[in-house]
């Protein structure tokens, strides 16, 4: 245990564009906090001072970068040469883990950071810190098999997971997706390797859930639709179509009966966005750039349409909602992938990008709400274990 009993944190998330990794990071640390825990949380994403961040858990902002392709990186805000603004980056991750002399350092998904930008962090850690537990946090599904495995023996992921990293926490559930053989893990990688489970959200109160009902409109409403694309960056065509049923009248516009509720996300691109807000206003639909209170929303209603970020599931799961999965499939499998696992346990419903199209959606957002029944007895039984799991890690380390 730390001077004065209090144990430090330290959290890297890699964030460059969307909200995954910092929401992931912030459920994470949320769940972890405590009186004799302190949280510190390393993040580029340009959204995270819209977080409220409670007691003993902060972050230090680092300069946002934001992708243009799979290996070029460009400064989000600042005007400056990308080599210097990741100078920057890794100087004040450095100097921040030599500073908070963390007891657990946790990593989200990337190895070796954005460009190997914490490499030189857990160098040191390993050089010259004994007590820091280095942990790599990654989510159940990475990408198709044959791209993770030819994507880690090229950049040496492999080899960094041997010598780097003390253990490895997967969130999620073996019996649903296994990396340790879909990607060839080797034995010796394989006994550092912990299944977390998903990791549980806040499950807010009857009465605040109520009030969100009557807030949006759906106090006589039968249904409660909630959409939501996660940061948005790429949700239009989900949006799009789920506006086209009820212009094209495959769904009755009929308040009595259904009530709707799209979340655009704030990296939609605003003439995308102004398009959406547009018709959902002639539709007398109620739209928002951003909800500060997705859990809440998530849980009032009877089905939430969105992609399947993993996040995005997590909240759905934790809140019992059943739900129709647009997953994405490019550039990227993961969300494809995990919607196939999910659904052969009842525990989701999806609708293969190829597919989307109204008729397709509104056969799919009919069928689930009035039958809704397999969905909440699947997702009743299944358990959300992750914080559970991680703690008993944590409790391994302090011996």
């Amino acid at each position: 245990m730390a001077r004065n009993n209090t144990y430090n944190i330290l959290m890297y998330s890699h964030d460059t564009y969307g909200l995954g990794h910092i929401r992931r990071t912030m459920a994470i640390a949320q769940k972890l906090r405590g009186p004799n825990t302190n949280i510190l949380i390393l993040t580029g994403s340009p959204i995270a001072g819209r977080f409220t961040f409670p007691e003993k858990i902060d972050f230090v902002r680092i300069p946002g970068m934001i992708k243009k392709t799979n290996e070029e990186y460009q400064p989000l805000s600042i005007k400056i040469n990308p080599r210097h603004a990741l100078d920057i980056r890794r100087n004040i991750i450095t100097a921040t883990a030599k500073t908070f002399n963390p007891h657990l350092f946790i990593v989200d998904k990337e190895p070796f950071g954005l460009k190997k930008e914490i490499l030189p962090t857990l160098k040191w850690l390993k050089r010259s810190s004994s007590h820091t537990q280095t942990v790599l946090g990654l989510r159940d599904v990475m990408d198709e098999a044959r791209v993770v495995k030819r994507d880690w023996m090229e950049k040496g992921v492999y080899l960094a997971l041997e010598e780097l990293y003390d253990e490895i926490w997967v969130y999620g559930n073996q019996d649903l997706y296994n990396p340790v053989v879909e990607y060839d893990i080797s034995d010796h990688i394989a006994r550092k390797i912990f299944f977390t489970g998903y990791i549980p959200r806040n499950i807010p109160d009857k009465k605040s859930v109520l009030k969100i009902r009557k807030d949006m409109g759906a106090g006589k409403s039968r249904h409660l639709v909630v959409v939501t694309t996660g940061g948005g960056g790429d949700g239009y065509a989900v949006m799009d179509t789920y506006l086209s049923m009820f212009e094209t009248k495959i769904l009755p516009l009929d308040p009595l009966y259904l009530k709707s509720v799209l979340v655009t996300g704030p990296f939609m691109p605003k003439n995308e966005r102004k398009k959406i807000l547009k018709r959902a206003r002639i539709l007398d639909i109620k739209a928002f750039h951003f909800f500060r209170q997705m859990e809440k929303l998530q849980a009032a209603a009877d089905l939430v349409v969105c992609m399947g970020g993993y996040n995005t599931i997590c909240e759905l799961l934790s809140q019992g909602t059943p739900s129709l999965v647009i997953p994405r499939e490019t550039p990227r499998k993961e969300q494809l992938i995990r919607a196939q696992a999910l659904k052969r346990r009842n525990l989701v419903d999806f609708l293969s990008w190829r597919k989307l199209g109204a008729a397709a959606m509104g056969e799919k957002v009919l069928s689930i709400l009035e039958n809704p029944h397999p969905f909440y007895d699947a997702i009743s039984r299944f358990p959300l274990t992750g914080i559970d799991t991680m703690y008993q890690r944590i409790k391994q380390f302090i011996g």
